[in-house]
């Protein structure tokens, strides 16, 4: 079974000024003059780390990643000023124009995928290759899975603890109700709000119950980042039409893609990835037997750095 490549530092860092209110961290690493892969991270709000630029064999890729608006590095933090899926699209032009790339490989999960499958649907050319998992297609099934039901049938014991942290009477519309806490005025009741949020997702996130998730995702600083814009977003249904991704797949019919999802992905249901599948047929899904939503499960790891490297293999034989 495959695992992460060593942990290595970027050769170059940046900061983005890509409008007036939002500056980006981008980051490069592995050899830059390999094929460009931008890692696309999760959330929205979730941000970078060290980890992200470890899928890729160093030698062979030119490893770009960067925060979105809002979250990691970038600044303002938590920031919902400009800040919509139209935004983040134009916000990757920014980045390859910035970087002077013609083409790369976007490499995305769970909103990663969303934003990855947007972003070419826009700018195809651009697009050499997606490499995408835990898919995540922004549909009114897809949040009402998480956030109504679907999601709490598997972890009631989390979900109780999710749905107390706000009175019954507001408990039939949970996004919404968090959101309110999440932009109001009383900083204590903010921060309660950001790390219930962030631990719902962070205790659902893996096959087995992680201690080292749910501290991740309760982190102060990652956690209002998380909740304040993930919430901002899925009130606003993603910025998208309803099921605007499926609609829009004959834009990218012709980019070879991977899909790598866990089968007891409990955040995004195998099913997004099948349908994805079924509505792309140049591309190939993988099913990890014994993985949830996370990137960092051994069986999810050991796919994603396989399609990296098959991917490289036939772009490099494509010439």
């Amino acid at each position: 079974m495959l695992v992460l490549f060593p942990e290595i530092k970027p050769f170059k860092r940046h900061q983005v000024r890509v409008s007036d209110s939002h500056e980006l961290y981008v980051d490069e690493s592995g050899n830059s003059d390999g094929l460009p892969v931008l890692f696309v991270h999760g959330g929205p709000g979730g941000g970078c780390d060290a980890s992200s630029r470890r899928f890729f064999d160093p030698q062979k890729f030119h490893i770009i990643t960067f925060d979105q608006r809002g979250c990691g590095r970038s600044i303002p933090h938590a920031s919902l000023k400009e800040n919509t899926t139209d935004h983040l699209i134009a916000d990757i032009e920014v980045i390859r124009e910035y970087l002077g790339v013609s083409k790369w490989i976007m490499f995305g999960g769970s909103w990663g995928s969303t934003l990855s499958l947007l972003y070419a649907q826009n700018f195809p050319a651009r697009v050499s290759a997606l490499i995408l998992r835990g898919i995540f297609l922004c549909r009114k099934c897809d949040l009402d899975w998480v956030y109504k039901d679907g999601t709490n049938h598997v972890f009631p014991d989390y979900w109780e603890e999710f749905v107390n942290a706000v009175p019954e009477s507001e408990r039939s519309d949970l996004i919404n109700a968090y959101y309110d806490r999440l932009t109001g005025e009383d900083e204590l009741a903010r921060m309660a709000a950001a790390k219930s949020w962030s631990a719902w997702e962070g205790n659902c996130s893996k096959l087995r119950p992680s201690a080292e998730a749910l501290a991740k995702f309760t982190k102060p600083h990652f956690a209002l980042a998380l909740s304040r814009i993930e919430t901002h977003y899925f009130v606003n249904k993603g910025f998208i039409e309803e099921n605007q991704i499926l609609k829009n797949m004959s834009a990218i019919s012709d980019i070879p893609g991977r899909i790598v999802h866990g089968r007891y992905d409990i955040l995004c249901p195998l099913n997004n990835a099948n349908t994805l599948h079924q509505h792309w047929q140049n591309s190939e899904l993988h099913i990890v037997r014994d993985a949830g939503h996370s990137a960092s499960e051994p069986g999810t790891v050991d796919a994603l750095i396989r399609a990296t490297q098959d991917i490289a293999k036939e772009l490099q034989q494509a010439g």
